[in-house]
């Protein structure tokens, strides 16, 4: 757990340096080369770690400290070394921080009020000195690890020093599944109604209609409650190509023609032109999918289980012909897990409504066909076969040789920034205030040259 949260470091310094402009500063606790670290940043930064493990880590003052002074040991070799990163990749990583907080709070307004700036050119000037330190420390970290592999034999011998001292770690039960998709697609008197809806909307606009009511009253944007439909985007936001292409193409007060997206029919509205930036606010309407094209793409894929079955086919020739999922079509329907990307899936650990469908399954039985719809708004059908499934077991070498190859290869990366971390306090100024001069640090800190 403790590792878990120490990996949220990057995002949770950008809270907390945005929390620590509200604070009186009170006093500087230790300079690690050109960067400073205050009293209070160690205070907040110790409520995050806790509020984000849910209490189940604890971190004395002493240990907080030394965790921040290693972040900016890390950005400060990372200008040495000449680390380069390019503003697209900053004015990017800013744009995600800036929608993860609006999300939070429900405006831009509202997240600088917040956080004491003055407005949003004040808060994003902070955010890009936040993302440039954040992505400097990650590409430092990077470099020293990036060498670093491991052999078979270094795998055995990381396992059986485990297996010595009876540490092998424990796995949870675990299974492997494969799918059959059926896309349900709108017909083309669906998709035209949306868009005559569109035209009808965009001229109510170019009459005098307020777009921000607009796109209240109609837009399927789930973010429209709290934005109004309204975004601020750069070339390197992340939205679909559909949308950035259109809204770069306008002129600003210039009210698009509908387009097509993954997420549906939209309208964009180019409100203002910022330098790079543009603030644009969108409507987005999905085509509707009858209950008649429901039914029908039921009824087909029902009818694919039962031939499956009845042995009139096998789920691997199913999959190739009549699947319409481009991921997993050509692989049997194996499903890959997004998070390992292998084909395990651990039973603890999967989304609850997928593991309420398979957890009693065993192995080679199909679900019954069930409704699925994608964020972007496409809706199907699926049915998912247990390939294998594996009970909760203590590590095995030959069962688990990827698991524990990677655990070997982590290892190996710690060790790697523990000897890059003993080499390199020694050689970089660190000046440590009195008051924390006592704290029983891991690293030789403060020495003198």
């Amino acid at each position: 757990m403790t590792k878990k949260i120490l990996s949220l470091l990057p995002m949770l310094f950008c809270v907390l340096v945005l929390q620590a402009q509200k604070i009186k500063v009170d006093g500087v606790a230790v300079v690690v080369g050109e960067n400073i670290v205050l009293e209070s940043d160690v205070a907040k930064f110790k409520q995050e770690v806790y509020n984000n493990s849910e209490g189940k880590v604890t971190m004395s003052d002493c240990e907080m400290l030394e965790q921040i002074m290693l972040q900016k040991l890390l950005a400060h070799h990372a200008v040495v070394d000449s680390v380069i990163v390019s503003d697209a990749e900053i004015e990017s990583g800013v744009e995600r921080n800036i929608a993860y907080l609006k999300q939070q709070l429900g405006s831009v307004e509202k997240v600088y009020k917040m956080y004491g700036f003055d407005d949003e050119a004040d808060l994003r000037k902070e955010l890009l000195r936040i993302e440039r330190e954040n992505t400097l420390i990650q590409r430092e970290k990077q470099n020293v690890v990036s060498e670093v592999n491991v052999t078979p034999e270094e795998v055995r011998v990381y396992f059986r020093s485990l297996e010595s001292q009876n540490n092998l770690p424990e796995f949870g039960a675990e299974i492997e599944m494969a799918q059959i998709v059926m896309h349900i697609k709108p017909s083309e008197k669906e998709n035209q109604e949306v868009i005559d809806k569109l035209k009808g909307i965009r001229q109510d606009i170019l009459n005098g209609s307020s777009m921000r009511m607009k796109a209240v009253l109609y837009s399927e944007d789930p973010g429209v409650t709290q934005n109004g439909g309204k975004y601020t985007l750069t070339r390197e936001s992340q939205f679909v190509k559909e949308f950035k292409e259109v809204a770069f193409s306008l002129d600003e007060g210039e009210v698009s023609e509908p387009f097509k997206s993954d997420f549906g029919y939209h309208i964009i509205h180019l409100e203002k032109i910022k330098g790079q930036e543009l603030d644009v606010r969108h409507i987005l309407i999905q085509p509707k999918v009858t209950q008649e094209k429901l039914k029908e793409a039921e009824e087909k894929i029902t009818q694919i289980r039962d031939s499956i079955l009845a042995d009139e086919l096998t789920f691997e020739k199913a999959v190739i012909k009549y699947s319409q999922d481009k991921g997993t079509r050509q692989n049997k329907g194996i499903i890959i897990n997004p998070q390992t990307n292998d084909a395990n899936f651990e039973l603890t650990r999967m989304d609850p409504s997928l593991y309420g469908r398979v957890s009693s399954l065993s192995v080679g039985d199909i679900t019954e066909p069930f409704y699925d719809e994608t964020r972007e708004g496409l809706k199907m059908f699926k049915l998912i076969v247990l390939r294998e499934k594996r009970e909760a077991h203590t590590a095995d070498f030959t069962r688990d040789y990827v698991k524990i190859q990677q655990m070997t290869l982590q290892k190996k990366q710690e060790d790697a920034m523990e000897k890059w971390y003993n080499d390199h306090v020694v050689e970089t100024f660190v000046k440590i205030n009195e008051s924390n001069k006592s704290c029983d640090y891991k690293y030789l800190w403060g020495q003198e040259l």
